[in-house]
This record gives structure tokens, C-alpha cells and sequence, in this order.
């Protein structure tokens, strides 16, 4: 029991010499650690769940869930790493992810999605010129045709996977896009023989698919492997496109043979470690070429008269 005058139990009247902040000896303060009993002032005081910490036991309490973060990333990279093909099993996760989009775009919206990602030979017009669009149209998919998305996915798994084996996961990224960007330039060329063509929009993977198809075709020629099957399957569905009102787009899987075919010759003829720089040099020309036909409008544009 106190007088009222004098300090209440448990207090001293003036601060003692071990009364200080073990970081900052010049401040005053009671306060401990209540992990290591050490005194802290304000300014170094963390709160948790327990009361105030120091600075060096909340360090302490942290990296074991820092060193658990970081196992985790580790594992999950070493996963991707041992996964069989991550690129072409990437390709079917955004082509699905996309589709959903757009999907949603169409049921519940005006079908933006859609309208901003597809390619008509249009774009490749000066004066509305949207090159992306022969590369985002390759992950597209026709909304009121589910079996369009389906085919193709299950033909990216069935081939995809083989071929991105075969060459490597660089070597397959870089011959999908490329096959990608040969199906738009097929539907692009073709505005040279039928102008109308210029504002018909296409949606689809099927150029880089059909690429897949024909490199996979080339690799098996070059192991002398029987291809009368592969050739048969390729042509049967080539010859869906063709066939009237059938809504295919030919053109693409063409383009998209054409230069899926001209990569893999390019991969193949520079195979080896010893022949890096050239594989290199050779699919940088390769896409160089693509790059330059994709502005064969600016030289000359196909009925330009009919553009408004």
C-alpha cells in the first residue's frame, strides 16, 4: 500500500543503469523483449502476437518461414524443370485460359475479347496496322465450337509434347510462334488473290498446330521413320478446309506448315552443340523473313481501293 506521494509496488523512483535501450543507449525505457528480456525503446519495438520483440528475435522467429518461402519456390522450379514439355503444356494453360475469356466476353459482354485479339488481313493494312494480331490470334478459339479448342489442344498434347522432346524447349517455343505467325501470313497472302478476304477475321492455333504437325513430319523423314500415317492424318485435315462452307481456314494451316517445316529444316540442319550460333543465325533469319513478308502491304497493298 502506497502513501499516494511515493512510487506505486514494483516501480523504481529513478530509472536504473540497465533501464536503457541496448540499441540506442542514450533513451530511457522499461519496456523488455519478451523473447530475450533484453530493454527496448520505441522506436526499436515490434509488436506480435506474444507482446513487443527486438529487432534480432523477430529476425530470428522470420527466417524459418524465409527459408520455408524459399525450399517452396525451389521445389516448384525443380517440378517445372523435370516436367516432360512445360512450354507445350504452357501453350494449352493460356489457350485455355484464353478461351474462358473470351467465353465470357461473348456470353455476358459484346465479344471484345475476341474482336481484340483475332487477325483479318486488314490490320496488316498501313494506316491500321496491328501486327500483335498474328500473334495473339494463335491462341484463340472459336466460342460457339467447343470441339475447335478441344481438337486443338489435344493435338498440341499429342504432338507438341514428342517434339518439344526431340529439339528442346527453346527450339519448339520459337517454332510454334513461328508456325503461328506463318498461319496469319497465309491468311495475309491470300488477300493478294481474294481481296474481299482483307475484312474476314480469323481466330485459332491451328497455323502453329499444323506447323507442329509438319515438323514433327520432317523430324520423323530425317530418322527415316515410316510417315504414311502422319502424312495421311495431316492431309485428311487439310482437306476439311477446303471443302465449301466449311468456315476453315486453309490458308492458315498452310502458312503455318510451310514455316513450321522451314524452322525444323533450319533446327535440323544445324543440330548439335557445335552448331549453336548458326542454329541461332539461322532461325533469326528465318523470323527476319517473317517479320519482312508481314509488311508486304507497305510495297504493295492488295485492292487498297477497297479499305475504307
Amino acid at each position: 500500500m502506497t502513501n499516494g506521494s511515493g512510487p506505486a509496488f514494483g516501480e523504481r523512483v529513478e530509472p536504473g543503469p540497465d533501464d536503457v535501450c541496448y540499441r540506442h543507449p542514450g533513451v530511457r525505457t522499461f519496456a523488455l523483449c519478451q523473447r530475450c528480456g533484453r530493454t527496448i525503446c520505441g522506436d526499436c519495438q515490434v509488436t506480435s502476437a506474444v507482446g513487443v520483440l527486438c529487432p534480432e528475435c523477430t529476425k530470428e522467429m522470420r527466417a524459418p518461414a524465409r527459408k520455408r518461402a524459399a525450399r517452396s519456390t525451389r521445389v516448384a522450379g525443380r517440378r517445372i524443370a523435370a516436367m516432360d514439355a512445360p512450354v507445350t503444356y504452357g501453350i494449352m494453360l493460356l489457350c485455355a485460359v484464353v478461351f474462358v475469356a473470351q467465353w465470357l466476353s461473348a456470353t455476358f459482354g459484346g465479344n471484345e475479347v475476341t474482336a481484340a485479339l483475332w487477325y483479318a488481313p486488314l490490320y496488316s493494312m498501313p494506316g491500321v496496322f496491328e501486327p500483335w494480331r498474328m500473334l495473339t490470334v494463335m491462341f484463340t478459339h472459336s466460342t460457339g465450337f467447343i470441339f475447335h479448342i478441344l481438337f486443338n489442344l489435344y493435338a498440341l498434347w499429342l504432338f507438341g509434347r514428342n517434339l518439344e522432346q526431340a529439339i528442346g524447349r527453346g527450339a519448339f517455343a520459337v517454332l510454334y510462334v513461328f508456325a503461328g505467325i506463318g498461319g496469319s501470313l497465309g491468311v495475309m497472302m491470300w488477300a493478294y488473290f481474294d481481296p474481299q478476304s482483307l475484312v474476314y477475321p480469323t481466330v485459332g492455333a491451328s497455323g502453329a498446330i499444323f506447323g507442329v504437325l509438319a515438323a514433327t513430319l520432317v523430324t520423323m523423314r530425317a530418322a527415316r521413320v515410316n510417315v504414311t500415317s502422319l502424312a495421311v492424318l495431316i492431309a485428311i485435315n487439310f482437306a476439311f478446309g477446303l471443302i465449301p462452307g466449311a468456315q476453315i481456314s486453309w490458308q492458315a494451316h498452310l502458312g503455318g506448315m510451310v514455316v513450321g517445316a522451314a524452322a525444323m529444316w533450319v533446327i535440323l540442319a544445324t543440330r548439335g552443340v557445335r552448331r549453336r550460333k548458326q542454329r541461332v543465325a539461322g532461325l533469326v533469319a528465318l523470323g527476319a523473313v517473317l517479320v519482312l513478308a508481314s509488311g508486304a502491304y507497305f510495297v504493295v497493298a492488295p485492292a487498297a481501293n477497297l479499305v475504307a
